[in-house]
């Protein structure tokens, strides 16, 4: 697995199924990039956050990276807008 230097944290995305006021489900080739993920490491400065926390970050934070066929994020700790409890 990755290690994040300094302030970046290592993120799983997590499938966020999403539908319309009438019930569409839009697909995810449609969708922007998930806002929600799970904690896979951190680097070095990482306060308040820590392995396996559900957090919220913004949209267009994480720089996305395939590790072994799955797709990740890292992302400034500075974008994580809060843990999901």
């Amino acid at each position: 697995m990755l290690k994040p230097l300094k302030d970046r944290l290592l993120v799983s995305f997590l499938d966020q199924e999403e539908k319309t006021a009438g019930g569409i489900i839009i697909p995810e080739t449609a969708k922007e990039r998930p806002q929600k993920g799970k904690v896979e490491a951190i680097g070095s400065e990482v306060e308040d956050v820590k392995v396996g926390d559900i957090i919220m970050f913004k949209t267009y934070a994480p720089d996305n990276i395939k590790i072994e066929g799955k797709e990740y994020g890292i992302l400034k700790f500075e974008d994580v807008m809060g843990i999901i409890e």
